[in-house]
């Protein structure tokens, strides 16, 4: 699977609400993003004033929030009209009946101009259960600033992991030898978009190809074990050396020169390091376990669904194809979030002319590669995301990487309570 798009048509998108709006109506609209949500604001008033009578109630919370919440909701069958819905989710939301397939709703409506493959992302068993808004990829963050003080090249795209290794060891700095570098290397924990992006670079896979089972083969274990040797060498803090500092916020504030996390970071980064330094982003570097037909890109995108609770399904319709077609701008997103909308994403506003990074293109292309996402049903209770905390793999890679655990007995119990998991 790759991002590439579809053929571009710029036709604006069809509001299709209609009379259906004729007296007073209240659409919920529920995320798990609230800087997302006040950046969307003007497009809700946007499609409010289009749409006479119509008032959108949005309800924004964190992750951690979120996730219980619609839960709950969807138990006593009170889910909002929509919803934001994850790649990571889809499948298991999609199965219990949750979402609602929008075929019906999408027939003679253009698909072209979005990332195609984003698309499929929301097609279960043939059914279009969510709608693409944007796309992430993981990206690897650098300081260039540090690089330039310590001589080095930046990443390039045919950087080694050794040459990665050697980077992080020159960048890693003690000035005052009391055992505790000010600056290091690199930044890592359980995080899923910390560490997949290095296992599927080197050809591992944690599931399956059904994804039924947790079956982590030899080039996943070998990622994860060059990155425990990172933490136990000494070039990146052990986790709990980071605890009450945001781990989003460890580079920006130059306590590590590289970082590997999601694209949608690049707003924070900006916010964060202002000009106190210079950075620049790179991709992963492909690892020696992997091949032409193995090495595999990160990249997944978030989307919009509308849920089979909802009495006003068209109108449900209408408010997703305005928050993911051509009528939003670069401005409705957050920096390092692709748009679906082709057009968008090639702006040059989206682009970002003369800020930081200076080659937001790179996240382009990683769209046009092979790509792999290892979600599955339940993939958030085992691999420890969300609701789940730092629970299944994320635990266990952290006890890994707090020089608690070793590998081989971390990856024993992630896999058999991620089976567990899988079975039920």
């Amino acid at each position: 699977m790759s991002l590439m798009k579809t053929a571009l048509r710029t036709t604006a998108l069809i509001c299709i609400a209609g009379a259906a709006t004729a007296q007073e109506t209240t659409l919920t609209y529920m995320l798990w993003s609230t800087e997302q949500a006040e950046i969307e604001t003007a497009a809700i008033d946007a499609f409010e004033a289009a749409n006479p009578g119509v008032t959108v109630e949005v309800q924004a919370m964190p992750p951690s929030d979120y996730w219980p919440r619609v839960s709950a909701l969807a138990a006593s069958g009170d889910l909002p009209d929509v919803m934001a819905m994850s790649s990571g989710f889809v499948q298991e939301w999609a199965e219990a009946g949750n979402l609602l397939d929008l075929s019906a709703l999408m027939s003679g409506v253009s698909l072209e101009g979005y990332f195609r493959s984003a698309l499929e992302i929301g097609q279960i068993d043939g059914a279009q259960v969510a709608f693409p808004q944007n796309w992430v990829a993981p990206v690897l963050y650098y300081n260039r600033t540090a690089f330039d003080a310590a001589g080095l090249d930046y990443p390039s795209a045919d950087w080694t992991w050794e040459d990665f290794r050697a980077a992080a060891e020159a960048l890693t700095i003690d000035a005052d030898d009391d055992g505790t570098p000010e600056q290091y290397g690199y930044w890592v924990y359980g995080r899923y978009a910390h560490t997949d992006p290095w296992v599927f670079r080197n050809g591992g896979r944690f599931v399956n190809e059904d994804g039924s089972a947790l079956e982590i083969n030899e080039a996943a274990e070998n990622a994860l074990a060059f990155l425990a040797s990172i933490v136990d060498d000494g070039f990146a803090p052990r986790p709990q050396e980071m605890e009450g500092i945001r781990q989003q916020d460890v580079f920006g504030m130059g306590m590590a020169a590289m970082w590997v996390d999601g694209s949608w970071n690049i707003d924070n980064n900006r916010s964060l390091i202002g000009d106190s330094f210079e950075w620049g982003i790179a991709q992963v570097p492909v690892g020696p376990d992997a091949t032409a037909e193995t090495a595999a890109a990160y990249a997944w995108a978030d989307m919009l669904a509308v849920t089979t609770d909802s009495q006003q399904s068209d109108l449900a319709w209408a408010l997703v194809q305005h928050l993911t077609g051509p009528t939003l701008t670069a401005a409705d997103y957050t920096a390092g979030k692709v748009p679906a909308w082709t057009a968008t994403a090639l702006s040059e506003e989206w682009l970002g002319r003369g800020q930081q990074p200076d080659n937001m293109e790179l996240i382009l292309e990683i769209g046009t590669q092979p790509l792999y996402t290892g979600f599955t049903r339940n993939w958030s209770a085992w691999r420890g995301y969300a609701a789940a905390g730092s629970g299944g793999l994320n635990g266990e890679l952290d006890e890994v990487f707090n020089g608690r655990k070793s590998l081989e007995d971390a990856l024993a119990a992630a896999t058999a309570y991620g089976n567990d998991v899988l079975s039920r």
